[in-house]
């Protein structure tokens, strides 16, 4: 099924050049009809598909939809309005990017595919080196699969500049010990957008993901 249709992707590439409240309230039945209604009804289908596999996954697309609205509080740049419409489908939705999950990021650009942890606290942040120190080949083996290095690559994430001691012997053996956040990140053309076959190449990448994202959910809890 195609749940999105080329003005999709020109929505996006026109507000890039009118990055501007009076372009987009012009726009906003254009935006409604290509962008958000068929965002939350793709959204909805993911959380189906997931769910044949993951059956506790029990939330709405509404609460994982992220706003088009941009936070500009802290920015130089004032434009009002992302380039790009995005997702978090986990337990958690967009509330609580801690949770590991599915981040979905549809763009002119690319199809971005993320899983991990972005937001741990500090207790998270202890729980998962804890776990991961204990045995440091069990997870290094998870990251290393054939399948998931193919999808993804490697963990990223903010890693701390000095490493207390505390932790130095496990560090190491396994330097992601020192990240402050567990995340990876896949890509695919923005063709795949007005693909038939969108669901179906996104739930591959959910089933490559989901050994880590499992272990960094028992791990933070």
């Amino acid at each position: 099924m195609q749940y999105f249709t080329q003005d999709f992707v020109e929505f996006f590439k026109e507000l890039e050049f009118n990055n501007h409240k009076e372009w987009f309230h012009a726009n906003k039945k254009r935006y409604e009809a290509s962008v958000k209604r068929p965002f939350e009804i793709f959204v909805s289908k993911m959380i189906q598909e997931i769910q044949k596999y993951d059956p506790t996954l029990q939330i709405d697309a509404k609460d994982c939809v992220l706003r088009i609205n941009r936070d500009i509080r802290f920015s130089e740049d004032k434009s009002p309005y992302n380039l790009h419409y995005t997702a978090f489908i986990s337990k958690g939705g967009r509330k609580d990017k801690s949770v590991p999950g599915l981040f979905l990021r549809l763009s002119p650009i690319m199809v971005g595919v993320m899983g991990g942890c972005f937001g741990i606290t500090k207790e998270q942040l202890f729980n998962l080196r804890t776990k991961i120190s204990d045995n440091p080949k069990d997870f290094r083996k998870l990251i290393e699969e054939k399948h998931f290095v193919e999808r993804f690559g490697e963990i990223k994430g903010r890693a701390i500049k000095r490493i207390p001691k505390e932790w130095k012997e496990a560090y190491k053996i396994e330097p992601l010990i020192g990240n402050k956040q567990f995340y990876f990140v896949g890509e695919e053309p923005s063709s795949l957008i007005i693909s038939e076959s969108l669901i179906d190449k996104l739930m591959e990448y959910w089933k490559i993901m989901r050994p880590v994202n499992e272990y960094l959910t028992k791990a933070i809890q």
